[in-house]
């Protein structure tokens, strides 16, 4: 996306952005718990979010996990695909699964990763996340265990496969729903969606924000849905930052300075 700097503050006056976190604001990592959104980007979202321009972030990951990635910024957000998701009023919206039943599915899980180490299992409270990123020849495996556990508890749970991961979340939670729901409410309602996201997760959002003719934007390679492409995190964080700089008052760090590395 290349725009001149009337074009960005001529879109960021009229949409509304959502953005994935990992692999779109934030780099993929060996291990989830090492994810971090550079300073540059979080500057950026800042003054978006500062100057009343409408954000969220939209992620497979709990919504604890994003405001402790996102910190000190609060933003309006959806974690583990859209099954939690915190508006704009900062009313909390969660899907509903038996207990007892979350209970049952990660003992499970669990003993059929101690079974295959390579092979991590992740409990996002209402949903989990079988990993084989530090272990990759265990796909087959952790796609049979996914397969598996879908087939018998399809009534509660859905399979979302991703990057080096196969989730299993509660049916009915999808990023394409929470961008019409957030669509709906202040201060969203009547702008022109923006969605940027990486992965097969996304794809559902892309295609409710084309449906709602706004822009859909793929970061990286390989087939998608979405109308426009960045080539990576540092591409988004350069774009990010670039349409932030335009508004009055913005304090980040601009594209061509030297950007704080951790």
């Amino acid at each position: 996306m290349n725009e001149s700097s009337c074009e960005l503050v001529q879109r960021a006056a009229r949409c509304a952005f959502f953005f994935d976190v990992d692999g779109t604001l934030a780099d993929i990592q060996p291990r989830p718990d090492d994810v971090f959104i550079p300073p540059p980007i979080l500057l950026a979202l800042a003054d978006l979010h500062r100057q009343g321009v409408p954000v969220a972030v939209i992620s497979g990951r709990p919504l604890a996990q994003l405001d402790g990635l996102l910190f000190p910024l609060r933003l309006p957000a959806a974690g583990i695909h859209g099954a939690e998701r915190r508006t704009a009023d900062g009313i909390f919206v969660q899907a509903e699964l038996d207990r007892a039943l979350l209970a049952d599915i990660e003992q499970e899980l669990s003993d059929a990763c101690a079974a295959h180490p390579g092979l991590r299992l992740e409990n996002k409270g209402i949903a989990f996340a079988l990993h084989f990123r530090e272990a990759p020849q265990l796909e087959p495996v952790a796609q049979a265990l996914a397969d598996d556990f879908v087939a018998r508890y399809g009534h509660a749970l859905t399979l979302q496969p991703g990057k080096c991961v196969f989730e299993l979340k509660p049916r009915g939670a999808s990023k394409g729903e929470v961008i019409r729901a957030f669509m709906g409410e202040a201060p969203f309602r009547g702008r022109l969606p923006v969605f940027i996201g990486d992965d097969l997760t996304d794809e559902a959002g892309f295609e409710a924000v084309n449906a709602l003719g706004g822009v859909s934007v793929k970061v990286g390679q390989g087939p998608t849905v979405a109308r426009e492409r960045l080539a990576d995190v540092a591409a988004v964080g350069d774009w990010l930052q670039r349409l932030a700089a335009t508004l009055p008052g913005a304090s980040i760090v601009q594209p061509e300075q030297k950007r704080e590395t951790r």
